[in-house]
């Protein structure tokens, strides 16, 4: 018995060897620049020091000038000058340099204001960020996590290693936490599940990036549809509002200004109508107009048509007359002539 229990002791320190010597070794690696320029609150802190750093820069200039100033007006009036006066001038123009070159140094030197205030924000980032690693180390089993913006030499370094996406998740999780219900809580922790299997297998996250990939392009699509059809709903308006202020024109006896409009548009974009030609005359293909307005047009015209008819009808008619009257007049005339 004891001999069986020593030997079971054997194999299983023997499996355990063989299970820690065909573990893989787990190498990722983190950008911390990229990290802090997708960081919300760095970004705002950098942007505010960038306009104090401006400020230090505009009061530089303003320094140079006025030192360019006193040297530009001390050449000229060096002629005139004595020597005390002259090196009067030039001890102060040099002062005015040296005060000049420690304020830039001062704010802009390997130790100064900016260098100092871009390390004091990016301290408490760094802080979360090394929180991060350690929470992603230890939950995805990794062995070494290096930062590529350090002084490290990484000569090469494969992409699907990088964890810094994962960080900023992370990063953002955190701030959301704070203001989440618990059902909005709930499906957090299901979609950063869904994150991590995705982060876990590269294959995954080469399908999503297809289902994503679909889905914009649906999106799109939709988009543009919809795009389409309030273009064409536009269109059907202008014209109906196009349709009922010609026939409102017509009832008054005016012209529609719209229908001139109209018109004169189409007439533009088709380059195809003569300048002798009428405003209606194009060769493109007109919107259908509305039956009632047709059959309107008809009556007017077959009403224009019959009234010109019976004008000619009836100037023939005087015409006639006048012709009869003059020849009956004549005959008259004549009659008396010959009794006479």
């Amino acid at each position: 018995m004891r001999k069986q229990f020593l030997f079971i002791f054997l194999a299983l320190i023997v499996a355990n060897a063989s299970q820690a010597q065909t573990r893989t070794t787990r190498i990722g690696y983190i950008d911390m620049e990229y990290i802090l320029e997708n960081v919300s609150d760095y970004k705002e802190a950098t942007a505010q020091l960038e306009l104090k750093a401006q400020k230090w820069k505009q009061e530089i200039e303003a320094k140079k000038i006025d030192i360019n100033t006193l040297k530009e007006s001390l050449k000229a009036e060096k002629a005139l000058l004595t020597k005390e006066l002259i090196d009067e001038r030039e001890t102060e123009i040099k002062f005015l340099e040296d005060e000049m070159l420690d304020y830039q140094q001062k704010q802009f030197g390997a130790n100064g204001n900016l260098i100092h205030q871009k390390a004091a924000l990016a301290k408490p980032i760094q802080d979360q960020v090394f929180t991060a690693v350690q929470d992603i180390a230890e939950a995805k089993n990794y062995d070494f996590i290096f930062d590529k913006s350090s002084d490290l030499t990484m000569l090469f370094s494969n992409k699907r290693f990088d964890i810094s996406d994962q960080v900023i998740r992370v990063l953002n999780r955190t701030d959301k936490r704070e203001q989440l219900t618990k059902k909005q809580l709930k499906d957090q922790e299901a979609k950063e599940s869904k994150e991590n299997a995705i982060d876990e297998n590269p294959a995954m996250a080469d399908r999503q990036k297809v289902l994503d990939d679909r889905k914009a392009a649906r999106e799109k699509l939709i988009e543009d549809r919809r795009l389409e059809q309030e273009a064409k709903k536009k269109e059907y308006d202008d014209r109906r509002k196009a349709i009922l202020a010609e026939r409102e024109a017509k009832k008054n006896g005016t012209v529609s200004e719209p229908a001139k409009t109209t018109e004169a548009a189409k007439t533009t974009e088709t380059g195809k109508t003569d300048a002798t030609a009428k405003p209606a005359a194009t060769n493109e293909t007109t919107p259908p107009a509305d039956p009632a307005v047709n059959k309107a047009e008809e009556r007017q015209k077959l009403y224009e048509q019959r009234k010109k008819e019976l004008e000619e009808r009836r100037k023939k008619i005087i015409e006639e007359r006048e012709a009869a009257k003059k020849a009956k007049e004549a005959e008259t005339q004549k009659s008396n002539t010959t009794n006479n």
